[in-house]
C-alpha cells in the first residue's frame, strides 16, 4: 500500500486536504423544499456540521436577497465502489442465457485484481460523480476483504480504510457497511477461489468492525451487512446479531433473483423475505436491498416491520433482475430509498425517473408513485428518499431542520428546464425533463463540495482514476460471461 492508504493503515490521518478542511458555510435559502412542503429557511450549522437552530432575525432577513432553490442531499442506499471502473464491460452478449449469473463471472474476473490503492482511486472518481449528481451520502455494501488469494492484508482493514479515504478526501458522507460473506450457496458450501477474498469467520468479522466502528466521525457511520441468505448460514447470523448494538445499520441483498428464491423454498422452506421476518428481529435498522420477487405477504410483511427498501432501477434493470411491486408496497406504508448498486448510472435523478417509469411499464399507466392525497410524483419521490435516509444509513440526514446534518443541493434556477416552474412543478421538472445535471451546488455537513457544477478536487481524482484504471486493462471477461 502506498500514498493516503498507507497512511491510514498507519493510524497516521482522520483529515485529508481538500474537501474536509473546507470552511462550514450557513443555508440561507428563499425557497426550500422540505418533505411538508417550500419554506424559505435561514439555518446556522454548528461544529459537528448539523443544523444547530433557526438563524438570528438579522441572518433571516438576508434571505431576501437570494434566490436560491435549495432540496436536500439524496442519501444513495447501496453501492458497491469497484464497479464502477467495469460498467460497460459486460454488455457483450456470450450465450443464449446471458443473466446476473453470467455477469457475475465477469465481476469476479474484475475484482480479482484490485488492490486498496485502486480501491481508493476508483472510489473516489466515483463519489465525485455522486456529488456532483446530488448524493450527498452512500452506503457502501463492501465485500471486496482480503488479497485474491484469500488472505487477510497486513492490516485486515485495508480495503476498508481504502473507502474511507476516498470519502473523506471527497467530502461525501460514508455509511460503510463490511460485508459477512462465508459460504457459496444455502447449502453451505465453501466459498470458490474466486470468492476467496471476500471471505470472513464470524470472530474475525467482529474484530473488523469493532476496529473500524473507533473511525466514526460525524460524516462516518459503521453498520454492517450480510451478503445475502444464501451467504451466511443462520447460526452465523443469529451469532453477529446477538453480538451487535441493536441500532447499528444492517443491509442484506435478498430476493434479487428468481433462481435465489428457488434454492431457498427447497432448502429452507420458505422464501427469503418470510424466512428472514421469522427468524430475525426486522426493524428500522434494517434495509431490504432489492427484494425484487415477492408474494403479497412479504410485501405487507416488510411493510410492517418499518425495514427499508433499497431499489436499484438501473442496476436491477441493466442484470435483468425485474421489477418490484411498488404500488402494493407504498399502499401498505412501506419505506423505500435508492442505490446505485453497480453503478452503470451514478445520478439519483436517473434512478429516481426510473423507477417510476419501470412501474408505469409494469401497470401500463401513468403517474404510479402519487395519489389522491398527494398528486405530484416528483413530491412523492423526493419524500419517500427523505424519509427513509436517516434509519438506513445511521445517520441524522434526509431534510433540512434542526439536529439534521447540513446537508443540501442548490438548483440552476436559471436552467431552461426550470424556468417559469413553481412549486412541485419544478421538482417534477428537475426529475423528468431531461439528461443536464441542474445540481449547481452540493453541500455536505455543512461544507460546500460542489461549486458552479464542479468538484473541488475533480481533476487530480479522475488523473488518478485513469492511471488506475489503465493499470487494470479494460477486458476483464470471465470464463462465464
Amino acid at each position: 500500500m502506498t500514498g493516503m492508504i498507507a497512511a491510514l493503515a498507519m493510524g497516521a490521518a482522520s483529515r485529508y486536504a481538500g474537501a474536509m478542511e473546507t470552511p462550514r458555510m450557513n443555508l440561507r435559502a428563499q425557497r426550500a423544499w422540505t418533505p411538508s412542503g417550500w419554506q424559505t429557511l435561514a439555518l446556522d450549522v454548528d461544529d459537528r456540521g448539523c443544523f444547530a437552530s433557526t438563524a438570528t432575525a438579522a441572518a433571516s432577513a438576508a434571505v431576501a436577497t437570494t434566490s436560491h432553490c435549495v432540496v436536500p442531499g439524496i442519501a444513495n442506499l447501496h453501492s458497491h465502489a469497484f464497479q464502477r471502473a467495469m460498467a460497460g464491460l459486460a454488455e457483450r452478449r456470450a450465450s443464449d442465457t446471458d443473466s446476473f449469473w453470467s455477469w457475475r463471472e465477469t465481476m469476479y474476473a474484475f475484482a480479482s485484481r484490485i488492490t486498496p490503492d485502486d480501491l481508493h482511486a476508483i472510489a473516489a472518481q466515483l463519489y465525485v460523480e455522486m456529488l456532483r449528481a446530488g448524493y450527498t451520502h452512500v452506503c457502501e455494501f463492501h465485500y471486496l476483504h482480503h488479497a485474491p488469494d484469500g488472505r487477510p492484508y497486513a492490516d485486515p482493514a485495508a480495503m476498508s480504510k481504502a473507502i474511507i479515504a476516498a470519502a473523506r478526501e471527497t467530502g461525501i458522507g460514508l455509511t460503510l457497511l463490511p460485508v459477512l460473506y462465508m459460504h457459496g450457496g444455502f447449502d453451505g458450501r465453501p466459498l470458490s477461489a474466486r470468492q476467496a477474498r471476500f471471505g470472513h469467520e464470524v470472530d474475525a468479522f467482529l474484530r473488523l468492525l469493532d476496529g473500524l466502528r473507533r473511525e466514526q466521525d460525524e460524516c462516518l457511520r459503521v453498520g454492517m451487512a450480510f451478503h445475502s441468505l444464501r451467504a451466511v448460514l443462520p447460526e452465523a447470523m443469529a451469532q453477529v446479531l446477538a453480538a451487535l448494538p441493536a441500532d447499528l445499520p444492517r443491509h442484506i441483498h435478498i430476493a434479487e433473483q428468481t433462481a435465489e428464491v428457488d434454492e431457498c423454498v427447497a432448502l429452507r422452506g420458505a422464501r427469503p423475505v418470510r424466512w428472514l421476518l421469522d427468524h430475525a428481529a426486522v426493524d428500522a435498522h434494517w434495509t431490504l436491498v432489492h427484494a425484487t420477487h415477492l408474494d403479497a405477504a412479504e410485501v405487507q410483511g416488510i411493510a410492517a416491520s418499518a425495514a427499508t427498501v433499497a431499489l436499484c432501477p438501473t442496476t436491477e434493470a441493466n442484470l435483468g433482475d425485474g421489477l418490484f411491486p411498488l404500488r402494493e408496497y407504498r399502499d401498505a406504508g412501506g419505506a423505500w430509498g435508492i442505490g446505485s448498486d453497480s453503478h452503470i448510472s451514478t445520478s439519483p435523478i436517473e434512478e429516481l425517473r426510473w423507477l417510476e417509469y419501470g412501474q408505469r411499464l409494469l401497470t401500463r399507466s401513468r403517474n404510479v408513485v402519487a395519489d389522491a392525497d398527494s398528486p405530484s410524483v416528483g413530491v412523492n419521490l423526493l419524500r419517500g428518499v427523505s424519509a427513509s435516509a436517516a434509519a438506513s444509513t445511521g445517520t441524522t440526514i434526509g431534510g433540512l431542520d434542526s439536529g439534521q446534518r447540513g446537508d443540501w443541493l442548490v438548483l440552476d434556477e436559471q436552467a431552461p428546464e426550470l424556468v417559469a416552474r413553481d412549486d412541485d412543478d419544478l421538482l417534477a421538472s428537475w426529475i423528468f425533463s431531461g439528461n443536464r445535471n441542474l445540481v449547481r451546488e452540493v453541500v455536505v455537513a455543512g461544507r460546500r463540495v460542489v461549486y458552479d457544477g464542479r468538484h473541488l478536487d475533480e481533476e487530480a481524482i479522475a488523473a488518478r482514476y485513469r492511471a488506475c484504471v489503465r493499470r487494470l486493462g479494460g477486458s476483464s471477461r470471465g470464463s462465464g460471461a
